[in-house]
């Protein structure tokens, strides 16, 4: 009787690059209030006091800064949260994402 043979499987090694990140930036304007800007980066982005008003601050002496890097979803959604949270009380406050 002939021996059985084994099949073997052999798979083929595929990379799997790291999702692309986002960096979610905040530039300034003459109209959203320093403490609503500070109020969306603690309540959206989850910031601590201090680190949300030193954002704030290189926001307000800069003309932008980082608010955080995200997944490309997550990021988007955080954008559409703050400019939500900002039309509501009526300022145009200027966000979106980056490719990092």
């Amino acid at each position: 009787m002939p021996k059985k043979q084994k099949d073997i499987l052999v798979k083929d090694r595929q990379k799997i690059d790291r999702p692309k990140r986002y960096k979610v930036v905040f530039y300034n304007d003459d109209f959203t209030p320093m403490q609503l800007v500070t109020l969306i980066l603690m309540e959206v982005f989850n910031k601590g006091t201090q680190e949300a008003h030193t954002i704030m601050m290189k926001v307000h002496k800069g003309g932008k800064a980082i608010a955080g890097t995200y997944s490309k979803q997550i990021a988007e959604t955080k954008v559409a949260t703050a400019i939500m949270y900002a039309r509501q009380s009526g300022y145009p406050l200027h966000t979106e994402t980056e490719p990092e």
